[in-house]
């Protein structure tokens, strides 16, 4: 009975617990319609696991590492390229630049021998600049008529056009003044007028070049030049030369080449007929150029006024990894202008020529050029250059009294085996040492029996030494085997050689003085470089130098 009652019991309360939702959902028949939430469900992912690394250290490396280091001189000892060292002349460069160079140079010396020379640099040096530079010098030596004086001034100027165009401009004049002391016996006697022989040169140029590439790799130096010659007895010529060089380049190692020029000549002979001399070509050719090899072919197609001439154009440098040995090579052609003024500059007691054939030259040659440390260098050159219409020089036995004058005679071919070989040693500003030896040997001429006025030999050395602070010693030493010259019975003759030595000292007084002195042909040889034209012997000039307005950085 009991277990039966509380069934009965349990069976009520469950009734009622379900009866109860029910009532109350049926009673509640007003709500809103809404949904009410019991609870919200948020997803948690389960932690991972995490790996736990115990990394251990590296053995130690006890290896040296194999470093390359490339550390420059720190002395500034470079090797470089010799050349001619002119102690006693300042030569403005091409591009007309020097930082407030300003000096003037005064002497005077032994053979009544004014010396004068100033140099002038204005401008900020990077977008416009002008360069003035003056020179006069001239002696009186001990033979009659022996005398000469040169006179030189130059202005040369550059600016900056936009931000990659600069322009390059000059003009100059030059009057060298000479008498024809050459003749043989001394005891002739002439007037100054028939013996003098003076040259006058007015110079400009003006050009332009882009400093940088365009966008198109171009490059352009577009160049104009006018020299207006003459002399005493008012004969007058003009020589005009038009260079349009274009470079174009392709890739990082190739460059063409394409440069036109025009080369125009007219001589007026006073009381003559003009004689016009024209001479144009075209220089076509590649370029290649990469750290050791610098290559250029191409060629020169040339007119010689109605002559044409093809040359070629080849040249070489092949360089190792350090560039302390390069190898030359070339075989190349070109036209040289014959001109009044050309050969005066050789030799100032010439007659005027009546015609004019201007020299074809080809070069083959081979040689090599390097440095051994970074004091010494080297270069040597062996060629072989076929000549056309070389001009030489006579002495005029015939319709000149004494010989005073020389003829310029033609020579239709020869060829000329060349050497020259160069050597310098330099350690700083302490001591530098330049030599050059130069050899010709003259062969298969057809229209004279020899080379006359050619110097078969000739060597070259120049030499600065430090002494002490502030003192410098300069020396110069020039010989040569003499050349042939043609005698009265049209024989040969030999001039002897020549050995000239000078030698110099500059040392500073103050920061803007200093004191100079030359002392020329220490031998006292009166050698001649000329048939009858024989050179002062021992001579010396000394002065001061003052720099002002000096630039300091």
């Amino acid at each position: 009975m009991t277990r039966k009652y509380l069934y009965n019991i349990l069976f009520f309360i469950s009734v009622g617990f379900i009866y109860q939702p029910l009532a109350a959902q049926k009673k509640d028949t007003s709500g809103t319609g809404g949904v009410e939430i019991i609870s919200a469900f948020k997803p948690i992912l389960r932690e991972a696991a995490k790996i736990n690394f115990n990394p251990s250290p590296l053995p130690p490396d006890n290896t040296k590492p194999d470093l390359q280091y490339n550390i420059p001189n720190q002395n500034l000892l470079f090797a470089y390229q010799p050349g001619v060292l002119k102690p006693l002349a300042l030569n403005i460069d091409s591009s007309g630049r020097f930082d407030n160079a300003n000096y003037i140079k005064a002497g005077f010396g032994s053979l009544r021998t004014p010396y004068i020379q100033a140099g002038i640099s204005l401008g900020d040096g990077e977008t416009a600049g002008l360069n003035i530079y003056a020179k006069h010098v001239g002696s009186d030596g001990k033979r009659a008529d022996q005398k000469f004086s040169n006179t030189q001034v130059d202005l040369k100027g550059y600016f900056r056009s936009g931000n990659n165009l600069e322009w390059n401009a000059g003009i100059g004049m030059t009057q060298a003044r000479q008498y024809k002391y050459g003749y043989e016996p001394q005891t002739l006697s002439f007037s100054n007028d028939s013996l003098k022989q003076n040259f006058q040169t007015i110079s400009a140029r003006v050009g332009f070049h882009n400093i940088n590439k365009t966008e198109f790799g171009l490059t352009y130096s577009p160049e104009v030049k006018i020299d207006i010659f003459s002399d005493v007895p008012k004969n007058a010529e003009s020589n005009t030369v038009v260079n349009l060089p274009l470079q174009k380049t392709i890739g990082e190692d190739v460059t063409v080449d394409l440069g036109l020029t025009f080369d125009l000549t007219r001589l007026s002979p006073k009381n003559k007929t003009a004689i016009n001399n024209t001479i144009y070509y075209i220089s076509p050719s590649v370029l290649y150029k990469t750290s050791k090899i610098n290559a250029q072919i191409g060629i020169r197609p040339s007119w010689d006024n109605k002559s044409f001439k093809m040359f070629p154009n080849i040249l070489a440098d092949i360089s190792t990894d350090d560039h302390r040995f390069t190898f030359q090579a070339g075989w190349t052609g070109y036209i040289r202008k014959t001109t009044y003024m050309y050969l005066a500059g050789i030799n100032p007691w010439l007659y005027m020529p009546d015609t004019y054939k201007n020299t074809w030259i080809e070069e083959r040659f081979a040689g090599f050029k390097g440095s051994v440390g970074d004091h010494f260098s080297y270069a040597a050159k062996v060629g072989f250059n076929k000549i056309n219409n070389q001009p030489l020089f006579v002495n005029d036995t015939v319709t000149a009294l004494g010989g005073k004058s020389f003829r310029v005679v033609n020579e239709s071919k020869m060829n000329v085996l060349n050497f020259d070989g160069q050597v310098g040693v330099n350690f700083g500003e302490k001591f530098s040492l330049i030599t050059g030896v130069t050899f010709n040997q003259f062969s298969g001429l057809q229209d004279q029996a020899k080379a006359w006025g050619l110097i078969p030999l000739e060597l070259k050395a120049a030499m600065r030494l430090q002494i002490i602070k502030d003192l410098w010693l300069k020396s110069d030493l020039f010989a040569w085997d003499g050349p042939r010259y043609r005698m009265k019975d049209g024989t040969s003759g030999k001039l002897d050689p020549a050995v000239d030595l000078s030698a110099g000292l500059e040392f500073k007084i103050t920061k803007n003085l200093s004191a100079w002195t030359q002392f020329n042909n220490l031998f006292n040889k009166e050698y001649q470089r000329w048939n009858q034209y024989p050179v002062y012997g021992f001579n010396f000039v000394g002065g001061i130098v003052f720099s002002f307005d000096q630039k300091t950085k």
